[in-house]
């Protein structure tokens, strides 16, 4: 795997990252604009599903890394 390939998956996750916490911060910011006072709970499943999915995100480059790292100990063995 090519030193621009990897970085390019890397690129990848961090726009995904990136989206995924600006569109949370403005469905948050339209529901209270939306809902007033009754917003409070979906801003909260919101704000779950802003850190599930930052979770998730680490796990996967985690994963790539640890992946890449055998493969690399693998082919100098």
């Amino acid at each position: 795997m090519s030193a621009a390939n990897r970085s390019g998956s890397s690129d990848n996750l961090r726009r995904v990252a990136i989206a995924s916490q600006a569109i949370g911060f403005v469905l948050i910011i339209a529901l209270e604009t939306w809902l007033g006072d009754a917003a409070r709970p979906w801003q909260g499943v919101t704000l779950a599903g802003m850190l599930v999915t930052a979770a998730w995100l680490a796990l996967v480059r985690r994963y790539r890394r640890n992946r890449r790292r055998r493969l690399q100990e693998s082919d100098e063995a």
